[in-house]
């Protein structure tokens, strides 16, 4: 296996050599910002998190931004921009239109106005800082392998000069398989919320590094069965201190948190 990567200009991610942080900040502050926004980034990156997890999707002209759900009312202000007769489904909008929106307001009115981050504005925030990322490959129903092979491109190309590549994540396996594909060299993780028939035999197909499951699923047998076929352990999403003791017993590897202003970051 080579030691380094041609396309992210650092060493290869592996279960071995494993850069990441163990804590991470969910969708970039939990919910003390913006799910998802720039705004949201900058108040993890304020309590000390150096990695951040995000959702990534496509606009309707295959440009990667991030939004968790398929439809827009829930964290923007696309009722009223765009009208009661248009579509509220995200990918079914060309990135002008969804970079208009308001994506801060929802939150609270000091975050009026923050709009909806490109994938690019994240990646050009996060190498000029020095931080980390995991993105979730977030396809609307019926592009999986579509959104895949466009995200990983895209990362590979905006982390080709990094030392360390983003961590891409999905609970869709086609989504992963399409990013395998377009960017081999880029580090995959399966997502779980269930420990479904067969989860240790894909993550292995898909050539996965590590393994992100609800916290709930992680026991001494889950974590003996990821780590003994050469998986990192991560979990999702760990709010309470008793939760986050227990995985470190565990010996996970990495929690994914939406209080960032209870867990330190510097915790090990």
């Amino acid at each position: 296996m080579p030691t380094h990567c041609a396309c992210t200009g650092g060493a290869v991610v592996t279960a071995e050599n494993w850069p990441y942080p163990r804590w991470v900040a969910h969708r970039g502050a939990g919910k003390l910002a913006p799910e998802n926004t720039l705004a949201a980034f900058r108040v993890g990156a304020a309590h000390g998190y150096r990695m951040f997890e995000c959702d990534v999707k496509l606009s309707a002209d295959g440009v990667p931004f991030l939004l968790h759900d398929d439809t827009l009312p829930r964290t923007t202000n696309a009722r009223q921009h765009l009208g009661a007769g248009n579509s509220a489904v995200a990918g079914d909008h060309a990135w002008g239109e969804l970079a208009r929106l308001d994506a801060g307001s929802w939150h609270s009115r000091s975050f009026a106005g923050e709009p909806l981050p490109s994938l690019d504005a994240i990646a050009n925030y996060c190498l000029a800082n020095g931080y980390f990322l995991n993105i979730e490959i977030k396809p609307t129903p019926g592009t999986e392998a579509h959104t895949g092979e466009v995200v990983a491109q895209h990362a590979a190309h905006l982390w080709q000069h990094a030392a360390t590549p983003p961590l891409l994540t999905s609970f869709r396996p086609e989504a992963l398989r399409g990013a395998m594909q377009a960017a081999p060299q880029l580090p995959r993780g399966l997502l779980l919320d269930t420990l479904w028939t067969g989860w240790l035999e894909t993550a292995l197909t898909l050539g996965c590094v590590a393994v992100v499951c609800n916290h709930a699923l992680w026991d001494t047998s889950s974590v003996t069965q990821a780590k003994s076929a050469g998986f990192r352990t991560l979990s999702y999403t760990v709010n309470d201190e008793w939760a986050a003791q227990r995985l470190m017993a565990l010996g996970t590897d990495g929690i994914i948190t939406d209080r960032v202003d209870l867990f330190s970051p510097s915790v090990r």
